[in-house]
């Protein structure tokens, strides 16, 4: 425990050093629902090799956060974690009923007393963090800077050293038929928050034609709401 409560100052301490030495920042915040499901849609896509996470899945419970955003979050986390060949999620023991009722989750969990703060890191080589510790919709810090991810690795290995195992069951994958290549360009598109003024310019279309080809890609996901095509293309493994 002593290693552990150690390692999260360390996490902290480089955190806080990066951000007032002024020589480079500490990460990039992300604000605004949709710069936030784009980032996580992004990081999910980079995912290849390791997923390391503290998660609370009640932490947004009573918060005023929509139905839509909650459901990208989780099916973005759940499209690195079947990404990624190792996974480890610590969760706090508050969040075990939840756990009971909610949907696999691939890879290792483990439980532990409390967690220091929400963690997402991918690959050793990028992580996200809350700008409040606690809620991502409320914006994240994008973290690049290798000493500051190297400290949150040596956190979360050395709460996970002190955690208690648990066991999920691999989620069976859905079948797809696959992303037409027409409308690549176009769910990357919206994936990165662009407004659909500068998507169908960088794209070289028209604004009809964008607007169309979004109608094509509704239809192709089965939904009609934009932050429910974000879900449902990361649950189909399109992102």
């Amino acid at each position: 425990m002593a290693e552990s409560a150690g390692s999260v100052m360390l996490a902290r301490s480089a955190m806080n050093r990066a951000a007032t030495e002024g020589q480079r920042p500490a990460g990039r915040p992300v604000r605004g629902a949709r710069r936030i499901s784009a980032a996580l849609a992004g990081l999910a896509a980079s995912t290849r090799h390791e997923l390391l996470t503290f998660d609370d899945p009640v932490a947004s419970a009573g918060c005023a956060i929509p139905g839509p955003f909650l459901e990208l979050a989780g099916a973005c986390m759940r499209a690195a974690a079947e990404r990624a060949d190792e996974v480890r999620r610590i969760v706090p023991r508050h969040a075990l009923p939840r756990l009971a009722d909610g949907l696999p989750f691939p890879g290792r969990a483990r439980l532990a007393e409390a967690i220091p703060f929400k963690l997402i890191v991918v690959d050793r080589t990028v992580a996200a963090v809350p700008l409040d510790l606690e809620l991502l919709y409320n914006g994240l810090l994008l973290i690049r800077d290798p000493v500051i991810v190297q400290a949150l690795v040596r956190a979360h290995h050395a709460s996970w050293a002190a955690a208690e195992e648990l066991t999920y069951a691999p989620p069976t994958p859905l079948p797809s038929r696959g992303l037409p290549p027409q409308l690549r360009p176009v769910l990357d598109a919206l994936l990165s928050g662009l407004t659909d003024e500068t998507a169908a310019a960088r794209l070289g279309m028209s604004a009809r034609t964008y607007s169309r080809r979004v109608g094509e890609l509704m239809a192709a996901l089965g939904t009609t709401s934009r932050f429910r095509a974000g879900a449902e293309a990361a649950r189909r493994g399109w992102v």
